[in-house]
């Protein structure tokens, strides 16, 4: 078989022109299409590199505002558990004065009733025990106690201070009596007696009268102006329960 050279490069003068036609119409294109989806794809990637960028950055920051938050919590809890220790302490020093404050005022209350017993008791003792004094004075009284009692004034006159002989004179006045009052009767002899001793103590001579009050029990009544003696067992008795 030969060989037409001819034909044969014909054949190359095509296919160098199917080559061109192809480089031309499409193997640029596709190129251009490769170049240009090579370009989105990297586009993609820096994309998504930054999104993973900012992906990370936001988890650093996420974990840190976490651990902030965490650390916050702590801090809180912390401070609650201190807020309530100390308003613990505040109740318990409330509750502890007022349980103070209620055994004070218990102890009060313990003691005023304790005092009003006592007062009570006090008092029912000093009626019981004047009852008592006065009946068993009573039984006693008689001329020969008012006597003792006579004996003992006469000697309280005689002892008075100088001072207080000097005040009754000067109190008694000019024109003051003596007034006497006795549980029984006196005799003669012991009216002048009581009166030369009360003259003595007032240092000058002043008319006397005398006379009876059964319920003197025993003992005198003196009075000499404004100036009134009790020497007798009922204001004594008085005076005791007093």
């Amino acid at each position: 078989m030969d060989l037409d050279w001819t034909t044969f490069i014909l054949e190359i003068v095509n296919f160098l022109v199917l080559v061109w036609i192809l480089k031309r119409f499409l193997y640029r294109p596709v190129l251009e299409v490769i170049a240009r989806r090579r370009t989105q794809i990297e586009e993609a990637l820096s994309e998504a590199r930054d999104t993973r960028q900012q992906a990370d950055t936001l988890k650093e920051q996420f974990e840190g505002r976490l651990a902030g938050w965490e650390t916050e919590r702590e801090a809180a809890h912390a401070k609650l558990l201190e807020e309530v220790a100390i308003e613990r302490q505040h109740l318990m020093a409330a509750v502890a004065k007022a349980m103070d404050e209620e055994k004070a005022k218990r102890k009060a209350i313990v003691e005023r009733q304790q005092q009003d017993w006592l007062r009570t008791a006090a008092e029912q003792g000093v009626a019981q025990g004047q009852a008592f004094a006065s009946r068993l004075l009573e039984r006693l009284a008689g001329p020969e106690l008012e006597a003792g009692l006579f004996g003992l004034l006469l000697q309280d006159l005689a002892q008075l201070p100088e001072q207080q002989r000097k005040d009754l004179a000067a109190a008694a006045g000019r024109e003051a009596r003596l007034d006497v009052l006795s549980a029984y009767p006196l005799a003669a002899e012991q009216r002048n007696e009581l009166t030369a001793a009360l003259q003595a103590v007032l240092g000058r001579e002043l008319p006397a009268g005398f006379g009876e009050q059964p319920d003197l029990v025993a003992g005198f009544l003196i009075t000499v102006g404004p100036w009134v003696m009790h020497a007798n067992l009922r204001d004594e008795l008085r005076f005791f329960g007093e």
